[in-house]
């Protein structure tokens, strides 16, 4: 049966393309639609179907784009209620792709429209299962989302319905089936997710923890919603944009992608309430950049950052990005909702240093001078790392304040003295350090190479626990 996998972007989402004798479906499309249309090209077939599994929290699907360019059927599973024309499909229901079947398997918990669709070839032979947000290896999909939505639905009464579909709809089916998730690591959706990007339900049962024979209900809302972190802000935002409709993708890419001049973009910058958002790499904001600006690069966790740090999805966003990379910066703010973009320095921030206008810079030291500066600033360093990776090692003395949510905890920082303030490898901490300057705190001292590099001196530091032994 042919399967296709598309990974795209920060989240390592995962849309899928399903063929068979000149018809199509794609489950879970991401914003931009161009791709899947000329993957079905080269197949010489329709798209017939776009399956969605759930209303989305943390990307803008591309379910209505694709509709539109294709005149294909949206389908969600049973309970949806979207703002659009759409197939509501029945638990159990069975749609045809050529000689191919997808069922719809309704599996409420991480949001009570979910479903799972089961893949049978043209053989009958069931195949495999994409689940969505309801299991992915190692983990399965948090139940805390949908309550952001409906004031009745608590994280609890989500991890119940999860167990039950679980239990009931998913580990009967055969063991050899294969498990397409939506998500693999480094997603806000769950908490534990593998790095591999299918399995066998029946490893499943045996390694993933919430599938374990012997485990309660009880058990596993217990486990399920321990050391389960607070969403991202935009996640809600998205979930309305899915279910209420969005500006079309290519409209979004038109009045986005705007060069604007040193002046007007400065113009742009004090005379609207726009962000300006520097994407460029961490060592090139350190060294220059527009005052005020917020640096989150585009070759980190980009995605996810913006969405936390930002969390309004209308907000008016002009970017300084790496020369020729605008339409992709522009395209991943797109994927999480962020369609605001104003325009663009033109020529990068080169050029605004070329017309001599005024930037800030970040001060920062590499790992060795600040070991030398260790003992007379012990009471001054913070760590902007996770919680985690916070409590599994730092340094001896550090305060902690977690990057996600910085803007909280202003007060914390020093105002009548330098600091010092490090994460794990030196991106975070300069996404801190240029939010720390926008809101007037300048009198912080970056340590390049982050707890990495701080590692390799001889600064005492706390002994090693693994995470998962923490609770």
């Amino acid at each position: 049966m042919k399967v296709e996998q598309i990974y795209t972007g920060c989240l390592a989402h995962a849309a899928y393309y399903i063929e068979s004798n000149g018809e199509a479906a794609i489950i879970d499309p991401l914003r931009e639609v161009q791709p899947y249309i000329n993957r079905a090209k080269l197949d010489d077939a329709k798209v017939k179907y776009i399956f969605e599994t759930h209303f989305h929290a943390d990307f803008v699907s591309g379910h209505l784009d694709l509709k539109a360019k294709t005149g294909a059927q949206i389908v969600f599973g049973p309970t949806a209620k979207p703002s659009y024309e759409a197939t509501i499909a029945e638990d159990g229901q069975v749609f045809e792709i050529g000689d191919y079947k997808i069922k719809a398997i309704h599996t409420p918990g991480h949001t009570m429209e979910s479903t799972t669709y089961l893949l049978i070839d043209e053989n009958g032979k069931e195949h495999g299962i994409i689940t969505g947000d309801t299991l992915f290896i190692g983990d399965v999909g948090r139940p805390d989302l949908a309550q952001k939505i409906a004031s009745d639905l608590t994280q609890e009464k989500l991890a119940g319905y999860l167990f039950d579909s679980l239990r009931n709809k998913i580990m009967p089916l055969s063991d050899d089936l294969i498990v397409y998730p939506n998500h693999g690591a480094g997603s806000a959706c769950g908490k534990n997710m593998s790095k591999e990007t299918t399995d066998t339900l029946g490893n499943q049962k045996k390694v993933n923890y919430a599938l374990r024979a012997d485990m309660t209900k009880e058990e596993f809302i217990a486990e399920l919603l321990d050391g389960l972190s607070e969403p991202p802000g935009y996640f809600p935002q998205n979930v309305m944009m899915n279910i209420e409709g969005y500006e079309s993708f290519d409209k979004v890419m038109t009045k986005s992608q705007k060069p604007l001049s040193s002046k007007a973009f400065e113009a742009a910058a004090n005379e609207t309430e726009a962000i300006v958002l520097d994407v460029r790499h961490q060592t090139d904001f350190v060294k220059g950049h527009i005052p005020r600006s917020i640096f989150i690069g585009i070759d980190g966790g980009f995605a996810p950052w913006v969405g936390a740090l930002i969390a309004d999805v209308s907000q008016p966003v002009l970017l300084v990005a790496p020369a020729g990379r605008e339409e992709e910066v522009i395209t991943r703010l797109s994927r999480v909702g962020f369609d605001n973009v104003v325009g663009y320095l033109e020529g990068s921030f080169d050029a605004w240093k070329k017309e001599g206008m005024d930037y800030d810079t970040i001060t920062s030291i590499d790992a060795d001078e600040f070991e030398k500066r260790f003992e007379d600033n012990k009471d001054v360093i913070f760590d902007v790392r996770k919680d985690g990776e916070f409590l599994a090692e730092h340094i001896d003395g550090a305060k902690h304040t977690a990057l996600s949510v910085i803007n909280s905890h202003l007060s914390e920082f020093p105002e009548d003295k330098p600091f010092y303030i490090h994460c794990a490898g030196g991106y975070r901490s300069v996404i801190a350090a240029s939010i720390l300057k926008s809101r007037g705190i300048h009198n912080l001292i970056d340590v390049a190479g982050g707890y990495g590099a701080i590692k390799k001196t001889s600064i005492p530091r706390t002994d090693y626990v693994c995470p998962s032994t923490l609770k």
